[in-house]
């Protein structure tokens, strides 16, 4: 009998697992994250797996929003789930009596990006931008995860794109920076630019809605360009631009086949994409990126199970060889 993968991934708001056998990954079983107590959300992570465990699971991968030491599955730091400092490897390995693989989130949903929807490996060199509350990112290498010296590589967020450097290199202020690409294009930011766009044109779809007393996020500013309203178009394709010159930069460090762009923001489609792709057409150094196709990620809300099950296949197959 072939083995089969436990893919977790654990979010702020919710915990999804999946088993993934052969080519098939089972549908997600999602549950809200317990974020009371570290030992609650253990709890929860090996309930939910031992919910799914069949004689044939050879391994277990986890993907959490969290630094992470890869050598020891340690979360280093955690900001939105308790689990800052905790050995996951190890404590899990310990519960569950299986082999476990703990990754940043980033990491194994560009790990699955790389992958078609029956886990086999098709793109080699990708870099992923997910753009959600914040802007993370991951990238494959070589057909590898590429994780850095500490494991924390391809913080994709914190790139810098609009920094007034004319005088002097400005004062950090914490982060996100100001001027990095968090800062200015993720899904917070396109809060902003919707409310502003309310303020702006009182006349448009945004500006009526606040009008009416009613609160206006970036959901509605992606809402309303579907349907066509332009001060919500422009609002939407300034994210996209903005976005676009951390792709350039991506494209322009490691000429990849693919940049792919995920998270809840990605749902804006080819409003956000066009505006990328233009923009980064621009400042993209001549005969780099000539074979770049930057399209939106594929997998969508599976791409957090599909990738950790992913790592932990290659990275067990990895360690059985070795």
């Amino acid at each position: 009998m072939a083995a089969s993968y436990i893919g977790v991934d654990i979010g702020g708001t919710k915990i999804s697992v999946a088993r993934l056998a052969g080519g098939t990954l089972s549908a997600a079983e999602q549950q809200p994250t317990e974020k009371t107590s570290t030992a609650h959300l253990l709890d929860q992570i090996v309930g939910a797996v031992d919910a799914i465990r069949t004689p044939d699971v050879a391994g277990v991968g986890i993907g959490v929003p969290s630094v992470v030491d890869f050598a020891t599955g340690t979360a280093r730091s955690s900001v939105n789930i308790p689990l800052q400092g905790v050995a996951l490897r190890r404590t899990l390995h310990e519960r569950l009596n299986l082999p476990v693989v703990v990754d940043n989130d980033g990491n194994v949903a560009a790990f699955a990006e790389a992958h078609d929807a029956a886990g086999r490996l098709v793109t080699r060199d990708l870099v992923m931008f997910t753009v959600g509350t914040g802007v993370g990112g991951g990238l494959v290498l070589g057909g590898r995860s590429y994780r850095g010296a500490t494991g924390a590589a391809a913080e994709l967020g914190h790139t810098l794109i609009g920094l007034d450097l004319t005088v002097t290199a400005p004062a950090p202020r914490g982060f996100p920076q100001p001027g990095s690409l968090e800062s200015l294009a993720a899904g917070r930011e396109l809060d902003r630019l919707a409310q502003s766009t309310a303020v702006t044109a009182p006349d448009s779809a945004l500006g009526r809605r606040a009008a009416a007393g009613e609160m206006v996020l970036g959901t509605d500013a992606v809402d309303a360009a579907h349907a066509g309203d332009q001060a919500a178009v422009r609002a939407v394709r300034l994210l996209g631009q903005r976005l676009g010159i951390g792709v350039a930069n991506a494209i322009n460090t490691f000429d990849p086949e693919v940049v792919a762009i995920g998270g809840g923001v990605s749902r804006a489609g080819d409003l956000l994409l066009d505006a990328a792709r233009e923009v980064a057409a621009g400042y993209i150094l001549p005969g780099v990126g000539t074979r770049t196709e930057i399209r939106l990620a594929r997998h969508g809300v599976a791409a957090g199970v599909l990738g950790a099950a992913l790592t932990a296949r290659a990275e067990l197959d990895d360690e059985k060889r070795d």
